[in-house]
């Protein structure tokens, strides 16, 4: 099974852009990763009612781990332009077809090479911890099964 990472962004504008910009690297970097560019305005199909994302988040410095759907903020809506990635992921969780989030929030004003590496290390240590829990179910479920 392979794991997909949606990234999300806009290429015109140059504080929105560094998660596709890094899209090829992170490509090359974990080959067994599916890193697909996402319009955030199309439908999202979570899988197993889950998703994983890269997308620019403003106020932060460093690439940081956002799994608390609460936490996003989104604004008042006044025309269909203002219905955001953030309001997609809310209502799909509201309507039950999204349970668990992973978002590599990536920082607006950073150079791309330190947002590379950052992004690097954070999905390699999520890698690791992602797959222990499912290797722990999986092992939970034979021994129940025996």
């Amino acid at each position: 099974m392979t794991m997909t990472i949606y990234i999300f962004g806009n290429l015109l504008l140059d504080f929105d852009n560094t998660p596709l910009l890094l899209q090829p690297a992170l490509s090359n970097k974990f080959p067994n990763l599916k890193f697909i560019i996402q319009d955030p305005n199309e439908n999202l199909h979570p899988k197993d009612k889950e998703l994983i994302i890269i997308d620019t988040v403003e106020g932060i410095s460093e690439v940081k781990i956002l799994t608390d759907i609460n936490k996003i903020e989104i604004e008042p809506k006044y025309s269909m332009h203002d219905f955001d990635l953030g309001f997609n992921l809310k209502l799909l969780y509201k309507i039950g077809q999204l349970t668990k989030i992973t978002i590599f929030c990536v920082p607006m004003h950073t150079k791309k090479q330190v947002v590379l590496e950052q992004l690097v290390l954070k999905i390699s240590d999520f890698l690791i911890n992602y797959n222990q829990l499912t290797f722990k179910k999986c092992d939970a479920q034979d021994i129940q099964g025996s």
